[in-house]
């Protein structure tokens, strides 16, 4: 198939590159052009304006930072798009920011899926990426084969903008077992325990859970190198801050780990990955000399 994908970040770069090499021809569009370069290595077509990857593709494929730049992009390429085509945008955004792209896109003939993920960096690079779907059913059927090859759980959640509050959903479990996993390793270091050594006993147990074992080793490390970067995450939380509002649902465990990763902003951990949240509670809490 003829894809347009724009977004070639720590996520959008490898899953555009496993479209490529199940041999679809692929267009790339990034704001920071060296970041779209690297996929030409992998046969790509590296295109110099949004508008010029869109123009002649069958399904375009956004995956950018926040609502705002979802929007930008759908203005930047509604004159390229043929009716017909389709736009599968796999950033978290708003829910209501879904549902009035895909008017917008409706308007002239052009359909849309909200489908964001979870999985990080790793899954994104293997394929086994969890994706959560909104839109009509007649739309997924037609990109399953395309999504099939980024993610190893596809669900169809219900209308447009339902998968984007299935990933606010997420993005709250997501926070509080990363918060937990912080604590727990901090408490077994102070209680003179070997935190490698505790992973080892409670992974396998009713502790388990993805945050404690693919993040836990990058905490003890020390490795803060990103597979989701903190302020995409503070990003996703003030999304869940808005929708919970308006839904009347009391988050108090969120609140309080939002106001944690905005320290761990303020200490410069912005571009961090998560995992860095680690740093930011030990330095928050060390015990005076």
């Amino acid at each position: 198939m003829r894809i347009a994908w724009i977004g070639t970040g720590i996520m959008g770069a490898p899953m555009a590159r496993r479209l490529l090499k199940a041999g679809h021809n692929v267009t790339v569009f990034n704001r920071t052009p060296a970041k779209a370069q690297v996929l030409a290595l992998d046969g790509a077509v590296v295109a110099e304006t949004y508008a010029q990857a869109a123009r002649g593709a069958e399904v375009i494929f956004t995956m950018v930072p926040d609502t705002p730049d979802v929007e930008q992009v759908i203005e930047e390429i509604m004159p390229a798009m043929a009716a017909g085509s389709l736009v599968v945008d796999m950033s978290t955004i708003a829910p209501g920011g879904a549902r009035r792209v895909a008017e917008r896109l409706n308007a002239h003939g052009v359909r849309f899926l909200d489908a964001p993920v979870s999985g990080g960096e790793t899954g994104a690079i293997e394929g086994t990426l969890t994706i959560m779907v909104g839109g009509s059913s007649e739309d997924l059927e037609h990109a399953r084969p395309l999504l099939e090859q980024l993610g190893k759980r596809i669900t169809h959640m219900g209308s447009i903008g339902q998968g984007q509050m299935t990933k606010l959903v997420n993005q709250v479990a997501v926070a509080i077992n990363l918060e937990a996993t912080v604590e727990a390793l901090l408490f077994a270091t102070r209680g003179g325990l070997d935190p490698a050594r505790v992973l080892e006993a409670i992974g396998a147990g009713a502790a388990g859970s993805w945050q404690l074992n693919n993040l836990g080793p990058k905490m003890i490390a020390g490795d803060y190198r990103p597979g989701f970067l903190i302020k995409l995450l503070r990003k996703d939380l003030r999304l869940v801050g808005e929708a919970a509002r308006e839904t009347r649902t009391p988050i108090p465990a969120l609140s309080l780990v939002s106001s944690l990763f905005d320290a761990a902003a303020a200490r410069g951990h912005d571009n961090d990955g998560t995992q860095a949240l680690a740093a930011v509670l030990r330095a928050l809490t060390a015990p005076e000399s």
